[in-house]
């Protein structure tokens, strides 16, 4: 089955995509055919998404899926005359809030976007340049600012995490990678002796990490699935040698990681 979802928003639509794709994620056996559709925040461009959601409903035969987070009562009051079916986030949760707050909703659009002057934003980015400057090993010498330091096995995940968590969280996140002299020697790095109660070991599959190195580097040694083998072999035996606490990244999604990370640290964000 293939349903057309439209993700609406008066702002940037990040809120309602991202739990629209929560809810959908619950049905695994429908295909969607999603489209955002941000800054929907006067009634002409709510009349023109409706002709989009009518005729998708033509074409389809069925009833597009609409997640919307409108603020303004008007257009939320067009959307909800078009042909599809609608998920009114805003209107079904602030209702019943107001009414156990004992107060009204501001009802002001793009709340939930950062101001760029806000403390909050300022320390995300900062913590996203920081994951930049320290990425794969890269200026060892800010190790001291790290909250965390993820290491693993080249492609095991620690880049995209450590951008998340600096977006995501704020967390000053920088990884370095296992390598080879570092499993022969079965010895934390010397860089990293200092700084092991940071440390935090990301493992994956050998499996899956071939097939990700082969992306990257076909039919080469390094992708071949008995290097990853090996290698992810002595990575777990340094880990557990050095008692850092590690998790496999295989079956996880970057958001996934991230938050076992934080449970296990309990590391504070700055968000």
């Amino acid at each position: 089955m293939i349903r057309s979802v439209f993700f609406v928003s008066d702002s940037t639509g990040v809120t309602a995509e991202g739990l629209g794709n929560s809810l959908l994620s619950q049905f695994g056996d429908i295909t969607f055919r999603k489209n955002t559709e941000p800054y929907i925040d006067e009634l002409d461009k709510a009349a023109a998404l409706v002709d989009r959601i009518n005729q998708a409903a033509e074409e389809d035969g069925q009833s597009p899926i609409i997640i919307d987070t409108i603020v303004n009562d008007d257009i939320r009051k067009i959307i909800a005359a078009s042909k599809g079916f609608t998920i009114d986030i805003f209107g079904s949760f602030l209702a019943p809030l107001e009414q156990e707050l004992g107060t009204h909703s501001s009802y002001s659009v793009g709340k939930s976007r950062p101001h760029a002057e806000s403390e909050a934003y300022s320390n995300r980015m900062q913590a996203v340049h920081y994951a930049l400057d320290a990425d794969d090993g890269a200026k060892l010498n800010q190790y001291e600012s790290a909250d965390i330091i993820l290491f693993g096995v080249s492609r095991s995940g620690k880049t995209p995490t450590c951008l998340y968590l600096g977006l995501q969280y704020g967390i000053y996140a920088a990884n370095y990678p296992i390598t080879e002299e570092d499993l022969e020697s079965n010895q934390l790095p010397r860089a990293l002796r200092a700084h092991k109660d940071k440390l935090f070991g990301l493992t994956i599959d050998p499996g899956r990490l071939s097939a990700i190195r082969q992306e990257r580097r076909a039919n080469s040694r390094y992708s071949s699935l008995i290097q990853c083998e090996d290698e992810v072999r002595q990575a777990e035996m340094m880990l557990r040698k050095h008692g850092i606490t590690s998790i496999n990244t295989t079956h996880f999604s970057v958001e996934e990681i991230a938050a076992r990370i934080l449970s296990e640290t309990h590391i504070s964000r700055r968000t």
